[in-house]
């Protein structure tokens, strides 16, 4: 019993360490549309506050050749539809390095709520001999019409928001329930970070960081749900915020090694002028 209890904790930490600060990014520069509009994304796998590193996408420990993605696919009104043709490879460049990513447009011409959700290859972290897989939701609203914000969509690592991700003021507040395929992920570890820099559309690339962290808690800060999934956080600065529930997914190995599989989803905080 002593050594399972163990052995429990030590892949615990294990995959806490592994995806500490590792975000996948569904980037557009802004959430909440007046009108329709052709939008387009970034789609990165980095860390968003210090950017540290720019991890390849799809990065595999057997080949040198990247994994493609998974899917891709956007829900409004409950319909859904495929996205994956639509993505683009690129070099995506960081302060310190540059990595493989995607870029992607897409056509928000209906009201209401588009519901974006990429599902990345696994990404191997070479440092924990792990690998990781960030299922990833980011909600846009054209016209400012509520329609699916709030769908629960049964994926293996979801955080199902409670507060419209696209319709939060500074200093205000953002609540989730972290699920996996449908089931409530009691007390899941979650960490959140700020996008510190903004980003380049057209160089594809990331700019001047605007704050500092005063110790690197501040950096990646963690936070838990409580015993029915449940969290909130307090926004305390316009712009786009990470949140990722650590190995809440269903699934735990991939190609014979430890897989961490999380749950993103990326809001946006606007100012009061």
């Amino acid at each position: 019993m002593k050594k399972t209890i163990l052995s429990t904790l030590a892949a615990t930490a294990i995959m806490a360490t592994s995806a500490m600060a590792h975000f996948q990014m569904v980037y557009t520069p802004n959430m909440a549309l007046e009108k329709g509009k052709t939008i387009e994304f970034k789609h990165v796998f980095t860390h968003p506050f210090a950017d540290e590193h720019t991890m390849d996408m799809g990065k595999q420990h057997d080949s040198k050749n990247f994994a493609p993605v998974e899917e891709f696919y956007v829900i409004n009104k409950e319909k859904k539809k495929d996205l994956k043709s639509t993505l683009k490879d690129i070099t995506f460049k960081g302060h310190h390095n540059s990595g493989h990513a995607y870029t992607s447009k897409y056509k928000a011409r209906r009201m209401g709520d588009h519901v974006f959700v990429m599902v990345p290859a696994p990404y191997y972290e070479a440092n924990e001999d792990i690998y990781i897989q960030q299922i990833t939701k980011t909600i846009i609203n054209v016209a400012g019409t509520p329609t699916d914000w709030d769908a629960e969509l049964g994926l293996k690592a979801e955080i199902v928001p409670l507060t419209k991700p696209y319709a939060i003021w500074e200093h205000g507040s953002f609540t989730g329930i972290v699920k996996s395929n449908g089931k409530i992920v009691p007390y899941a570890e979650i960490e959140v970070e700020y996008i510190n820099r903004d980003v380049n559309m057209k160089t594809n690339s990331m700019g001047a960081s605007r704050f500092e962290a005063p110790q690197d808690s501040f950096v990646t800060m963690g936070i838990k749900a409580n015993k029915d999934g449940e969290f909130t956080f307090s926004i305390p600065k316009a712009g786009f915020w990470g949140f990722c529930a650590l190995g809440a997914g269903s699934d735990k190995e991939y190609k014979g090694k430890e897989l961490s599989q999380d749950a993103v989803i990326w809001i946006e905080a606007k100012p009061m002028k």
